[in-house]
């Protein structure tokens, strides 16, 4: 076998695949990487057991031959190449990597041992991948990364076909978000690993992503990449009722204003209080303050004000605050319902994105 193949076309796909493959295991061969190669070009694969991914590498093949190398240390001989043209050739049991001057030799694996991955050929429902990313990095951040907390470090995919919409959810129990996107077709509702969502928002780039469900499982393909991965089991939490409906007082302010004055405060924050810092609207005007074992901080800013209280005092964990603003561009808009109520955060000129955060005592 024989192949030609771009430096950069090759190290993006490797890119990916090294983000699923350990780079230690039990199973020597769960650490190496499969290629398939046809006259079309190069198919990489690898797993975790928890993610199966496949991508498509397009390259000039001569005397098509499939092999198993060392999926990390292939990924770093590439990455270090000198030219801009890569060729690979099979001899034996050996995989040379050539490239400008640069000559290596990689001993291949037993590809009869390799653990087969198959993906399906049809699909059940289709999403815009973009959207599909999207909304999966605007939540992100609200899912637990404690093991105990079962069904919170997954995200919720739900499918609204009767609003021709879908809407993902994550929680860790102290605050809610949530995204809305236009999406056709009848979807199942179910919960993905955090972090196999965190691999689908890298691959996920333009075009559609097609879903088919399986036993526990789903499947994701697009043109270039296709993905299995383990669903989580459990019924995740009803967060609809947690979301405030009765608004008492309602600020708009720029985004990126707050999330500076918020930054600036919570340097002084008692990080051993859950870096507190509080909210004080009165009078068409925000202000924040922050106190800890160093210090106190205050910072104010102009807001536009409404609603049927005329002053609510508020307090919230700083980090959690800058998360639930970071998917926001413009103007944010806060609900409040109360000093001890959660609130809402969202942007000012809609967008599906809504984040939800329980206050502390104040």
């Amino acid at each position: 076998m024989k192949a030609n193949v771009t430096k950069k076309t090759l190290s993006d796909g490797l890119g990916l695949l090294e983000r699923v493959i350990p780079s230690r295991s039990s199973n020597p061969l769960l650490t190496s990487l499969k290629v398939e190669a046809t006259e079309a070009g190069l198919t990489l694969s690898g797993t975790n057991l928890e993610i199966d991914l496949s991508c498509f590498v397009p390259a000039e093949v001569q005397q098509p031959q499939n092999f198993v190398v060392p999926a990390h240390l292939f990924a770093q001989i590439v990455r270090n190449l000198g030219g801009e043209l890569v060729e690979l050739e099979i001899t034996g049991q050996e995989l040379s990597v050539r490239s400008g001057g640069s000559d290596f030799k990689l001993q291949t694996g037993d590809i009869d041992a390799y653990p087969p991955l198959t993906f399906p050929g049809h699909a059940d429902v289709s999403l815009n991948a973009e959207e599909l990313a999207r909304a999966f990095s605007s939540v992100r951040y609200a899912a637990s990364n404690e093991a105990f907390q079962a069904v919170f470090r997954g995200i919720k995919l739900e499918h609204h076909s009767d609003t021709g919409s879908a809407r993902v959810v994550a929680s860790d129990g102290y605050r809610v978000a949530i995204r809305d996107f236009p999406a056709s077709g009848d979807g199942r509702n179910l919960i993905v690993p955090a972090r196999s969502a965190d691999e689908l928002i890298r691959v996920l780039k333009d075009g559609e992503a097609r879903f088919t469900y399986g036993d526990g499982m789903l499947s994701v393909t697009t043109d270039r990449v296709r993905m299995n991965m383990k669903l989580l089991d459990g019924d995740f939490p009803d967060y609809e009722r947690v979301i405030p409906k009765d608004i008492k007082l309602q600020v708009t302010l720029p985004a990126t204003a707050l999330k500076e004055a918020v930054n600036r405060v919570a340097v002084l924050a008692d990080k051993n209080a859950n870096n507190r810092v509080e909210f004080l609207v009165s009078e068409g005007t925000l202000r924040l303050a922050a106190e800890g074992d160093y210090g106190r901080a205050q910072d104010t800013l102009n807001v536009t004000q409404g609603g049927s209280e005329p002053a609510m005092s508020l307090a919230f964990n700083a980090r959690h605050v800058l998360d639930a603003l970071g998917p926001i561009d413009g103007e944010a808009e806060l609900l409040f319902s109360g000093s001890t109520t959660p609130a809402i955060f969202r942007a000012a000129g809609g967008g599906g994105y809504m984040a939800v955060m329980v206050t502390l005592r104040v």
